[in-house]
């Protein structure tokens, strides 16, 4: 049984080669003769044009096939060189695999993004899902073959945990326990693991264990934030890359995120042409020129009271107001990468508006940390330098209010051993935003979980 993509790659050669296939019909133009129908089997981007005629036994049969139907179907190549498809397939015998109803939702025209997140049971086979997720496909693999070349250690972090690795409090608990069962002196004490455990919001605590035992290492896996956001950027379970690198300073943890982004970006480009190409065209007419610059230039590095300077100098009213001790709005991202005409760091943020465990900077000012913004899709990567001086990382913890004896373990790695060390997380959607140009994070997860919605 041949794919698609295998006769894409290899019809030059195979005119007049009798060839069998399987797929679902995307289009069906039925005449009085004959009819065309076009045959994806998910292979492949393209669709293959078969040609039926009335010398088929069940030619008026295969004319009442409808869209969405599965076919078996045996025909020969033929190289049509002067026509819009450079072959087709003449078929000898068209078999129907499975039925598809009349009613079928995902006609061959335009459908809005809300009708389609509606039936994300059927989107996948239209054109833009095709693409999209087949680059997360591609985007999957890239991750785990960018950190292997680097001699990463692989690190399958907890789904379930005890720990708040942002401390802002936005997590799904789990519990077995019922509203009747919780006690108040001790409300967890009857429950499955005997404390307060949720779904995880990062697997960056549990990583810097590792990267104390083997230098670097990275996890890769979903994450969760119980936050009432309805924004195009944000969901409430979504994929983290998180590596984390022993002996490395900020400056080295921005030189590997940066690698890793044109990493990633080049081996789409270099996988998934087509997919890009529809994208472009369709979706984001800049996409390919954006993706093409970003694997030569350097990405911008400012500190953050540089950035609020450029904001505050920019000939722009912005809906909020830059603010030297606060965090930078979707609108003041925005502005920077397209100042700056491409992807931006962001260094050294005030203590306050980042996490506990980030190395705090001699200014007592500011922290050790990082955020990469892009076009398209806002924050990309956020990191920083890991805080090692167990007597500032105390002092912090106290400052934020974070319970040193949940966290006793983190602790105990500042007392043997400890090194300075980085790391950053990348939201593996929003780098799929990026490099898709689909504007809204709901259509790169193939069943996205955002507030009030939890279907399929």
């Amino acid at each position: 049984m041949a794919t698609v993509k295998a006769i894409f790659n290899e019809y030059e050669s195979m005119d007049g080669k009798q060839v069998s296939l399987s797929g679902w019909v995307r289009n069906h133009r039925p005449q009085k003769a004959f009819g065309f129908i076009n045959l994806n089997d998910g292979s492949f981007f393209e669709t293959i044009q078969v040609v039926y005629e009335e010398a088929l036994e069940n030619f008026e049969t295969i004319k009442k096939i409808n869209i969405g139907s599965a076919l078996n179907i045996t025909g020969k190549v033929v190289l049509t060189p002067n026509r819009n498809q450079p072959f087709e397939i003449k078929a000898e015998a068209v078999e129907i695999e499975g039925e598809s109803n009349e009613d079928y939702p995902m006609q061959p025209k335009r459908h809005s993004r809300e009708f389609l997140r509606k039936n994300a049971h059927l989107r996948p086979r239209t054109n833009l899902f095709t693409a999209v997720f087949r680059v997360r496909s591609i985007l999957t693999h890239a991750i785990h073959t960018f950190f292997e070349e680097r001699d990463f250690v692989h690190l399958a972090s907890p789904i379930i945990t005890a720990s708040d690795a942002e401390g802002a409090g936005e997590m799904f608990k789990v519990t077995t326990l019922k509203p009747q069962d919780f006690k108040k002196d001790a409300p967890f004490q009857d429950d499955f693991f005997g404390k307060a455990t949720n779904l995880t919001v990062s697997g960056q605590l549990q990583a810097e264990i590792f990267a104390q035992a083997f230098r670097n290492v990275y996890t890769f896996g979903p994450t969760f934030r119980a936050e009432a956001s309805h924004t195009s950027t944000h969901a409430s379970e979504f994929w983290m890359v998180e590596p984390e690198m022993a002996f490395c300073d900020l400056a080295e943890d921005m030189d590997n995120a940066e690698a890793f982004v044109r990493f990633l970006v080049k081996r789409i480009l270099e996988k998934a042409p087509h997919e890009i190409d529809f994208l472009n065209k369709f979706v984001d007419k800049g996409l390919r020129a954006k993706l093409e610059k970003v694997i030569e230039a350097d990405f911008v590095r400012m500190t953050h009271a540089k950035a609020v300077a450029v904001l505050k100098d920019a000939n722009v009213t912005f809906e909020n107001t830059p603010d030297p001790l606060g965090d930078l709005a979707s609108e003041h991202e925005k502005y920077l990468v397209k100042h700056f005409d491409g992807p931006v760091f962001v260094t050294d943020w005030p203590k306050d508006t980042k996490a506990f465990y980030m190395r705090l900077n001699d200014d007592e000012k500011t922290v050790a940390a990082m955020d990469l913004i892009v076009p398209g899709s806002g924050e990309l990567i956020g990191g920083s330098q890991r805080e090692e001086r167990l007597d500032v990382l105390k002092k912090r913890m106290k400052e934020m209010n974070v319970s040193e004896d949940e966290l006793w373990w983190y602790l105990d790695l500042r007392k043997y051993g400890t090194t300075k060390h980085a790391g950053y997380g990348l939201g593996f959607d929003r780098m799929l935003m990026y490099v898709t140009g689909v504007a809204n994070i709901r259509d790169v997860i193939p069943f996205p979980r955002t507030p009030n919605n939890c279907e399929f």
